[in-house]
């Protein structure tokens, strides 16, 4: 199964990926980059996988050797919402580096926007009302931060696809979380409940989405110079999952999401409203409401927007697409 091809004159969707990467991040960027539904606006980036400033270096890195320079990239909050610095970064999952300890080189041309994230996506939600999707493949505090600087944000982006959330399964810091809202769940908290329109992509779909050992010796032997960045790094990611998983593939949390803002049709969702803990030990768990039940008693979900949740995903046609995607002649 594959997106339809976009037709002579039609619109491509206005996408800012915001990042943190992360081997998976960069997947789903050069997935992006190969999808002609998607223009890819610009490039914001946040911490999670790596801190802030290692984001921005390996998105300038990815930009750079694909020859996408002309993409804008705009450096975003290196703390979380509330000033928090002391970060939980994924190193043992993705590397020191975000991209598999492979001791990659800075950018030498590219160079990040004078710009925080937080302005550029105000800037262009401002150019292009209800046109922008923002894919947040991180911690949403460079999102809360738009919110802060112009209220109306939620009204003026078009869509907000979010990868994060663990939706009646364990999450995969603990019990009770999700990395990218677990990184700051306070701003998670906002976005869900600012009356965008949020589609939140949790691990119970994307730990359904594996790329196989199979797989990924079909990208070693591709020509594509977008295969051959990503299978640089895939050594540490399958190292880390069979370690971690006792599984012999690697989940694709990213590119599912991105996907998503690709083809809808590749995911089922339900609709309802989503809170997030934001203390204790359950801090950053996903609540959801659904709209198929009703309470009598109010509630901290009572009055509040809903958003779209993806409750199953066509695994096999995510990953043939990304395949797709990555071996593309360049």
């Amino acid at each position: 199964m594959a997106a339809a091809a976009v037709e002579v004159g039609e619109r491509r969707k206005k996408v800012i990926i915001d990042t943190d990467p992360g081997i998976d991040d960069a997947m789903a960027i050069l997935v992006a980059l190969r999808s002609p539904e998607l223009e890819v606006i610009g490039l914001t980036t946040t911490f999670g996988n790596v801190h802030t400033a290692v984001a921005t270096r390996n998105v300038l890195h990815l930009l750079e050797a694909v020859g996408r320079t002309d993409i804008p990239v705009a450096e975003g909050s290196h703390v979380t919402l509330k000033k928090d610095s002391k970060l939980r970064i994924a190193s043992s999952c993705h590397g020191s580096d975000g991209l598999g300890n492979q001791g990659l080189p800075p950018a030498t041309t590219a160079k990040p926007l004078d710009q925080p994230a937080s302005a550029f996506l105000v800037e262009q939600a401002n150019l292009y009302p209800g046109q922008v999707t923002v894919v947040a493949l991180g911690p949403l505090t460079n999102l809360a931060l738009a919110l802060e600087l112009d209220p109306l944000f939620p009204k003026k982006i078009g869509q907000i696809v979010v990868l994060g959330g663990a939706y009646s399964v364990n999450g995969n810091v603990n019990p009770a979380a999700e990395s990218n809202i677990f990184g700051d769940p306070d701003a998670a908290d906002i976005i869900f409940t600012c009356g965008a329109d949020v589609l939140a992509v949790g691990i119970n779909i994307t730990q359904q989405v594996i790329l196989s050992e199979a797989d990924r010796e079909k990208l070693e032997h591709s020509d594509s110079k977008y295969a051959r960045y990503i299978c640089k790094s895939l050594a540490h990611y399958f190292d880390y999952h069979s370690q971690v998983y006792f599984t012999k593939g690697v989940y694709l949390h990213d590119p599912t999401a991105l996907l998503a803002a690709v083809n809808p049709s590749l995911v089922t969702l339900a609709e309802g409203v989503v809170r997030v803990q934001t203390a204790g030990i359950t801090k950053g768990l996903t609540l959801f409401r659904s709209t198929e039940k009703w309470y009598a008693d109010m509630s901290a979900w009572s009055s509040m927007p809903t958003v779209k949740v993806a409750v199953t995903v066509d695994a096999p046609a995510v990953v043939e697409l990304m395949m797709q995607r990555l071996m593309a002649d360049d």
